[in-house]
């Protein structure tokens, strides 16, 4: 897949899954920047109703694929070869109206600092639509990088950090 994905490690998704477990079960969820769809799969196994990926790496796309056809997973999900920034603004105009999410997901590449902002602000203001009232939006990103507190409406509620990886959770504030 390249240098550009870099996959979360296990002991990572399990901490993930562990603060999600208690709301992730019948859950839409939404996968930005899937790379191999390794969390996105991850939620599916533990009850999700639907994932969304997105990504649209080539090399990403097709480990993607393939590993939900070697899971034998056929329904539940949807694939979405986009840039994260170009499927927020399609989803949120959809018609008759948007998919909405309860959990979202996003681990650009690390070096990609610019799209933690493009998405998180997305996710803050124009795209929040998609968020249903209570959603959860958890950025992965390194350690020692920093990421705001607030974006738009979305206020971070809580930050793990385990080895060089840490995990922001968001809420959304407000009127949403």
């Amino acid at each position: 897949m390249g240098m550009a994905t870099r996959p979360t490690t296990d002991r990572l998704r399990e901490t993930l899954f562990n603060v999600l477990s208690p709301r992730i079960r019948g859950a839409a969820f939404l996968d930005l920047y899937a790379g191999s769809g390794a969390v996105g799969i991850e939620a599916l196994s533990r009850g999700a109703a639907q994932a969304d990926f997105v990504e649209r790496a080539p090399k990403a796309l097709k480990a993607l694929r393939g590993n939900l056809e070697k899971l034998g997973m056929t329904t539940g999900f949807r694939i979405h070869a986009a840039a994260v920034g170009t499927f927020l603004r399609r989803a949120i105009s959809a018609n008759p109206r948007p998919e909405r999410y309860e959990v979202l997901f996003l681990d650009p590449p690390y070096d990609a600092a610019e799209e933690y902002e493009l998405a998180l602000s997305l996710l803050g203001g124009a795209a929040a639509g998609l968020l249903v009232a209570g959603a959860v939006v958890i950025a992965e990103q390194r350690r020692k990088d920093h990421l705001e507190d607030r974006y738009g409406l979305l206020e971070r509620t809580r930050l793990l950090e385990q080895g060089d990886a840490a995990l922001s959770f968001y809420s959304a504030s407000g009127g949403n």
